[in-house]
This record gives C-alpha cells, structure tokens and sequence, in this order.
C-alpha cells in the first residue's frame, strides 16, 4: 500500500497541474460518474493530503476523496487527449495534462464537514506542518501493544506505513516488540523527528532510501538494491540477508497480519 510520502507527493503535482483553473472530471469506467459530474467543470481550489488520504477541493464545497488502497495509482499524461487504457475511474483533465485514477478503494465527493469528520480519528501526520506529535504519544505512552503495531496504527500516526516502520526502529535500535508505554519520550521525539526528515526527502525524491551515507551500496562496496521498491533500506524486506550494520541475518515475523522486519542485534 503506498505510504503517506506518496499521497503527499500527489497532492503537490496535482496542486501544480491543476489548481486554480477548471478540471474537466469523467468516469471512463462508469464507477464514478455522478462524482464526476458533479465536480465536472468547476476550478480545483487545491489538492491535499492527510495520511493516506489525498482530497481535491473544489469550488462550492466539493471535494473528491481519494484513497489508493493496495493497487490504486494515477497515471499521468500530456495532452492532446487520447483514449483511456483499462478500468478508468476517473479522468482529471487540465490546460496541458492528464492524470487517470485507476484501482483506488475509495473516490468519492465528500463536503467540507464529512472531510473533518473523516481525518478527526487519525493521528498526527509528520508531512503536515501543523502536527502535534505530542497527540500520538499520548495514545503510545498509554499502550501495551508493541511499538511496531502502534506505528502502523493510522489512528496513532497517520500515513506510516511498513516500510518506513520498520526502518525508522532500526534507525533508533529499538526492538519492534517494545511495549508503547516502555519508550522514552526523548526516543519518541527522536523518532518522530527522523519521520518527518525521512518522508519529506520520500516527497521530493518519490521513493524510501533511509540508508545513512556510510551505508550505501559505493561505501560499503556492495551492491545496489534491485527491486520495485527501488530505495535503499536496512531491514525492509530483507529477510535473511546479512544486516548492513553487524552482518547478522535479517529476521521475519507477522505482526498483526503484516511482515516485521529487524535486526536480532541491532534491535536486540
């Protein structure tokens, strides 16, 4: 599922694209066509996001709710316009782009109240300026459950997903299966603050590398990571394979119906 870095990074292109002039909108697909009229021809005030939740506001309190889920995406694309490939469910058309939404699990058009109600029950979100991360520690210092499981818990920290959950605790040599309430408030904020620098540099580049300098493939003479994911990582979906810090095998487990991944030393 594509992490909150990616949401924001939409917002921005579609911000640039689109924002301020009016978006012609359809359903090739049929799935949101009465969303898409009634949206059609207005001029898109701006596009944000909040976790994994991407909004296009428009004029007249209208705005487009979109959630990817596991396999949704936006394929973007110049003009002049040509016909849509595949199961469209919705087309934003501007002055000299494109962009087709295809998979999402949501695309709706909520009003301004519905959109508080819905981003009201999540957590504080590192890629948003005005975030109190002191809201998410407060449910995590109160908690039991293993800090591995909070950190994915949208209600706690909105936007995280596993790849930088996973990454963010070797980062900080923390053992996945602390209880929330065992960390220090210094290690919070020293992990809260390593999200917003990690995700924001997932904004601008559209990838996760959370490998430090003396970790990277020319300085330690090893090869690149090859794989869709694309960025360099410690412990993300390398099971087995040797710890780039002490050379011990990368341990897996499930956690609440997702794969884990740490260090056995590094995060003993």
């Amino acid at each position: 599922m594509p992490e909150g870095h990616t949401l924001h990074r939409l917002a921005r292109r579609h911000q640039k694209l689109f924002a301020g002039r009016p978006v012609r909108v359809s359903s090739p697909q049929g799935r949101f066509t009465a969303g898409a009229s009634f949206v059609d021809g207005r001029v898109l005030r701006r596009a944000e996001a909040y976790g994994k939740h991407l909004f296009h506001v428009y004029d007249r309190d209208a705005i487009v709710h979109v959630h990817l889920g596991l396999i949704g995406m936006f394929a973007e694309h110049p003009l002049p316009e040509q016909p849509p490939r595949g199961a469209i469910r919705m087309r934003m058309v501007g002055e000299e782009y494109l962009t087709d939404l295809s998979g999402p699990i949501v695309c709706q058009v909520i009003t301004k109240p519905e959109m508080t109600a819905l981003v009201a029950p999540l957590g504080p979100d590192p890629l948003r300026r005005n975030a109190d991360p002191e809201r998410a520690w407060a449910r995590l210092s109160r908690s039991r459950q293993p800090v591995a499981q909070l950190l994915l818990d949208q209600r706690v920290l909105a936007g995280v997903g596993n790849v930088y959950r996973a990454e963010v605790l070797f980062r900080h040599e923390i053992n996945p299966l602390t209880p929330g309430r065992s960390l220090d408030h210094a290690v919070w904020s020293a992990i809260w603050a390593d999200l917003v620098t990690l995700m924001r540099k997932g904004v601008r580049s559209g990838r996760i590398d959370t490998v430090r300098p003396e970790h990277m493939p020319r300085a330690m003479g090893r090869p690149a990571r090859a794989d869709r994911h694309g960025g360099e990582v410690y412990v993300y979906r390398r099971t087995d394979q040797p710890c780039l810090v002490c050379g011990t095998p990368v341990a897996t487990r499930d956690l609440a119906g997702r794969n884990l991944y740490w260090c056995p030393v590094c995060q003993a």
